[in-house]
């Protein structure tokens, strides 16, 4: 388990839910690469309506149903852990936004789960 407290970078990438890298949804992508390069954690939040830098607005309004609402995804990390990162969003991220922000993480505690227990999902822990 990754111990996480006191300075760290928060990456945020914000990209369109429909965009994908070799198709599966990029922010899967991303979250799955955070993963396996051992990065502290990452959760994907979906937009209501934004826009970007076409300037075309996306909603999820009824009445404007958009096809591509907004998607975020939230790593948080060490510097040196998060930089080294980045060049894989260079890969992934063709149009979007990515930025850094230094952060303080006050807490950052895991769930403990005993061999065999299962977690929320129902998945016995080996």
């Amino acid at each position: 388990m990754t111990r996480l407290t006191g300075r760290a970078l928060r990456l945020t990438v914000f990209v369109g839910e429909h965009d994908t890298w070799h198709h599966k949804p990029l922010y899967s992508e991303i979250v799955h690469r955070a993963h396996a390069a051992g990065l502290a954690g990452a959760s994907v939040f979906h937009g209501i309506e934004g826009y970007g830098a076409s300037s075309l607005i996306h909603t999820s309004r009824l009445l404007s149903l958009s096809e591509d609402l907004p998607v975020a995804i939230v790593i948080v990390d060490t510097e040196e852990r998060v930089r080294a990162f980045l060049p894989q969003l260079d890969e992934l991220v063709s149009e979007g936004l990515v930025t850094i922000d230094d952060c303080e993480v006050i807490r950052y505690i895991g769930r403990d789960s005993k061999p065999g227990e299962s977690d929320r999902k129902g998945k016995k822990q080996p």
